[in-house]
């Protein structure tokens, strides 16, 4: 008599300790950024301790880490056919991402309409939606086609170079030079990836680490067009419509006050902004989980699992790399873009090697191939740093204990999403 096979899901207990084990890296990740704060007395600094911080820190990473296991399990089990207790239980989060992503969109959207929100915590949250832009976008050439990408902050600056250029020397508006620089993003990401067709691993980072390089070398020497170290300056803002954020407006024209009967305000332009990289980053969002879905997306999971096989059953690697490599610079152009209206200035020091480091750390850090994962460490690696300039010099330490537990502990990133999309033998 044939014996049913063995509940795969793990007990109660071990998912407890688990989640413990979360919530200690948490507080130990969390211990330099919250758990002290810099006091300036009448005659010197005092660092006086916040551990309650650090506590409800933790809290929420364990809890939120138990959650999504039993709801993975959950899952697991139901596919399996063999609901036991652990997966009865996890049946019922199995949704925890879906309504979890769903409830982070709907806070950022009424953000800035909250008693709390001023213009410091809005300019703060619209810096860390420009990187989780650019953790989606790399999560396309990494997490889902498996292409080790060091460079990737030149697809960024190419994206910002261009509206700059465009709108100095043709006057085009944000919204013209939006999709160009866009386009002229995911050509470079074209002509990087023809060079590096046949490289793997170790081969490919270093290749794509020279292609930044060269790129911030070329904008830093060709001072003619592109400003050289001192960089370009007088970057037009965006409109609402051809209405300006500004105190008044040319003849003829109106600004957002006067159409509106506002009072002129400077978070008026601040809200807008935050508005619109919102707006960028979710359609982002949903063009990435879209490819996912559709053959493209399948054949970028098959090249990450296994080159040889994806050639093996008729899909040609080089298409499916170029493609990867198209859509992420595509993605970076677009937020560069949005960078340098935002700034108003763009000079090479904004591209450094250290922002790629910056954006590969968010994605890898978050889970390759999962986009939650991707707000969840661009919230660590870029909210709290900005939250807590006083602790600025211990932000590279955290930032280095965090990749190295990280590595240790949960080599797949704090919420993988490697899973593939399709499996053979699940009903549709």
């Amino acid at each position: 008599m044939a014996t049913a096979p063995a509940d795969p899901a793990p007990p109660l207990k071990d998912a407890v300790i688990d989640a413990a084990l979360a919530g200690l890296v948490a507080a130990a990740l969390a211990l330099p950024m919250l758990g002290f704060h810099l006091e300036d007395g009448t005659t010197s600094l005092t660092l006086s301790p916040h551990l309650p911080r650090v506590g409800l820190a933790a809290l929420v990473v364990a809890g939120g880490r138990l959650g999504l296991t039993l709801a993975r399990r959950g899952l697991a089990a139901r596919r399996a056919g063999r609901p036991g207790r652990l997966a009865r239980l996890g049946g019922r989060l199995s949704g925890t991402r879906l309504w979890v992503g769903w409830a982070m969109l709907l806070f950022a959207a009424v953000l800035p309409l909250l008693p709390f929100a001023d213009r410091n915590l809005i300019d703060k949250a619209t810096m860390v939606l420009i990187y989780v832009m650019l953790g989606w976008g790399l999560n396309v050439v990494v997490g889902l086609a498996g292409l080790l990408d060091l460079g990737f902050v030149a697809f960024y600056a190419v994206g910002a170079y261009s509206y700059a250029l465009l709108a100095h020397y043709f006057g085009l508006s944000f919204w013209a030079c939006l999709p160009l620089a866009g386009l002229l993003a995911a050509a470079f990401g074209l002509t990087l990836g023809f060079p590096v067709l046949r490289l793997r691993g170790d081969y490919l980072a270093i290749v794509t680490l020279g292609f930044g390089e060269i790129v911030r070398v070329v904008l830093v020497n060709w001072g003619d067009l592109t400003g050289g170290p001192n960089g370009l300056g007088g970057i037009p803002r965006p409109t609402l419509f051809g209405l300006r954020f500004a105190a008044y407006a040319p003849p003829g024209h109106h600004t957002f006050a006067q159409f509106f009967g506002l009072r002129f305000s400077p978070e008026h332009r601040i809200v807008f902004l935050y508005f619109l990289i919102l707006i960028l980053a979710s359609v982002t969002n949903l063009v990435t989980l879209r490819l996912r879905r559709l053959p493209i997306g399948r054949a970028w999971e098959a090249l990450r699992e296994d080159e040889i096989a994806c050639r093996s059953l008729g899909l040609n690697p080089t298409t499916v790399k170029l493609s990867a490599f198209a859509t992420g610079a595509m993605c970076a152009g677009f937020a560069g873009s949005f960078f340098a209206t935002r700034q108003g200035f763009i000079s090479p020091e904004s591209f450094t090697f250290m922002e790629s480091a910056v954006i590969l750390a968010i994605v890898v850090l978050g889970g390759m191939g999962s986009q939650i994962g991707v707000v969840l460490a661009a919230l660590l690696l870029v909210g709290l740093p900005e939250w807590f300039r006083e602790l600025q010099q211990y932000r590279m330490l955290a930032f280095g204990a965090a990749l190295v537990l990280i590595m240790l502990w949960r080599p797949s990133g704090l919420l993988s999403g490697r899973a593939p999309t399709i499996r053979l033998g699940e009903r549709t």
